[in-house]
């Protein structure tokens, strides 16, 4: 069984992120429709688009009773009002980080999409990079025992920026946390209570651009971390064991071939994507060293598992609650003076 989808949409975020890994999944999806207020002749015309109908006329998308799914790709702001109408329209939607700029916009979105039958979820793509299927890996392996700590950088040495105001929703925290956040909330589930240190250091007319949370889980705790003052790099991930600890160096390289027009599929797409090195106490009490090769990222894994959703019944890749303790953590975080400490209700 093929869907039709539709996109609403048609910057870098629907060309780089998602359509490369849409369009070769042709057994699963069809792109019937695009809607952009703008026409862009030139790239309407390359050649793996030319069985898209382009429209500036959204009435067109939603009232085509063959679309099952709805993909939102415009700007945060935008989210909640076209998440909404495709809701409403009868589609199930799939919208872009972040999901909606505040916590009940998502509740009234999740409520509309029960009321009707229907799925609305969150593009968490990153669930699926190279860097981060390898240390689940090896925390679900068990050879760490217990784990005590985990601490997540996505970092960057950019150190100058040109003004450019705008809301949190601009900022890094939203922009790039909502995933790193969503990566630790998608292992160990709601913390406890959550810390935080939200700055704007390049150019303080500017929204946030470093951040750091700390996630608490009874004697364990999460660090997630974001700067652009880092020459030299961090391990892309730090877990700490009652048995042992990993190293995770380097970053999913999709987001990399994605930039340069290296395309899933192409030779040499996401190569070089890095290793890890786990050194761990086993049964006998001997001390092991190891090197973990990565594990292949792949961001059309979130169509894939929509497409069982949808088609088969299984549950959603993302659950509801998570979404929601997502938005909570990025909120609150704008409501503390920074630093802050803020505790979850259970």
């Amino acid at each position: 069984m093929t869907l039709n989808c539709a996109f609403i949409g048609f910057g870098k975020s629907t060309t780089r992120y998602h359509l490369p890994y849409v369009l070769i999944r042709k057994d699963k999806f069809h792109v019937a429709h695009i809607f952009r207020r703008h026409e862009k002749p030139a790239l309407e015309q390359q050649p793996e688009y030319q069985h898209i109908h382009f429209t500036s006329n959204l009435d067109e998308v939603l009232g085509d009773d063959s679309v099952k799914l709805v993909i939102v790709c415009t700007h945060a702001d935008s989210h909640f009002d076209y998440a909404k109408r495709a809701l409403e329209a009868g589609k199930n939607v799939l919208v872009e980080k972040p999901f909606t700029p505040t916590i009940a916009e998502a509740r009234e979105l999740f409520e509309l999409a029960r009321s009707k039958g229907l799925t609305v979820t969150p593009y968490q793509n990153r669930r699926f990079d190279s860097c981060f299927l390898t240390t689940r890996q090896v925390i679900e392996s068990g050879k760490l025992g217990q784990i005590v700590e985990i601490e997540s950088h996505f970092d960057y040495y950019r150190p100058t920026a040109e003004t450019k105001p705008g809301l949190p929703q601009d900022g890094m925290f939203y922009g790039l946390g909502v995933h790193t956040m969503d990566q630790i909330i998608s292992l160990f589930g709601r913390p406890d209570h959550v810390s935080y240190d939200i700055r704007s250091l390049r150019n303080k007319a500017n929204p946030d651009d470093t951040f750091e949370a700390q996630l608490f889980y009874g004697d364990m705790k999460a660090i997630v971390k974001t700067s652009h003052f880092v020459k030299i790099d961090y391990p892309k991930f730090i877990v700490h064991g009652t048995q042992g600890s990993f190293l995770r160096y380097g970053i999913d390289q999709q987001e990399t071939s994605l930039k340069a027009g290296v395309m899933p599929g192409d030779p040499g797409f996401a190569a070089h994507e890095g290793e890890g090195v786990l050194e761990y106490v086993n049964g006998a009490g001997e001390t092991v060293r190891e090197k973990v090769d990565a594990v292949p990222g792949d961001y059309g894994r979130v169509y894939d598992s929509l497409y069982e959703t949808l088609v088969n019944g299984a549950p959603n890749y993302v659950r509801e609650s998570e979404v929601l303790t997502n938005l909570e953590i990025l909120e609150r975080g704008f409501e503390q003076a920074s630093p802050a400490t803020v505790t979850l209700a259970k």
